[in-house]
């Protein structure tokens, strides 16, 4: 029963470290990646389509973004849902292939980015926290129903803190990692 609540927590608190790893990519940092366009969707056949089911996206080079729709009929439609997100990139269009080229952001612009990361670890983190808290009302829950001694719950708890600095500590470094991406001139 401890196992499973220890379990269950350790597999939340990677999904929240995953979540947040997702996140930052899509943070334009001055490196082209095509997860930066992951999240945009297109108007294309009467729905609203994710652009990486209507093209495809490859990095030629460190700044530029090259997206291929596999139908010519709708490199109108993509451009105008790049122009319209908030990514602040113009693409250039030969009728067949958008180019996006990725500006180095100014100083201030990575401030600004570097300030967007900090939010997006300090959320994780306390996501993270949250987890564990479910999870210490879960053995208080199985301590006060006598299904666990109160010893196995205090070593269980010690256990649970361990998991949470190391997960903490995970989502540290992935937000320093970013940081350091982002503010590399």
């Amino acid at each position: 029963m401890i196992d499973d609540a220890l379990l269950a927590a350790d597999n939340k608190m990677q999904k929240t470290v995953q979540v947040l790893k997702r996140e930052l990519e899509t943070i334009r940092s001055g490196r082209a990646t095509s997860a930066l366009v992951d999240q945009i969707t297109v108007e294309a056949y009467g729905t609203n389509t994710p652009l990486s089911q209507l093209a495809s996206i490859s990095v030629p080079e460190a700044r530029l973004l090259l997206i291929q729709p596999w139908d010519r009929s709708i490199v109108g439609n993509v451009q105008k849902a790049i122009q319209k997100s908030d990514l602040g990139l113009n693409p250039m269009s030969d009728g067949e292939v958008l180019r996006l080229v990725i500006p180095p952001p100014t100083e201030e612009r990575r401030k600004e980015l570097v300030k967007v990361v900090h939010k997006r670890v300090e959320d994780a983190k306390i996501a993270v926290r949250n987890v564990r808290r479910d999870a210490l009302e879960e053995l208080r829950k199985l301590e006060k129903d006598k299904k666990v001694s109160r010893d196995d719950n205090v070593r269980a708890t010690d256990k649970l803190q361990k998991l949470t600095d190391r997960f903490i500590a995970e989502v540290s470094k992935v937000g320093a990692g970013k940081e350091s991406e982002i503010m590399e001139v």
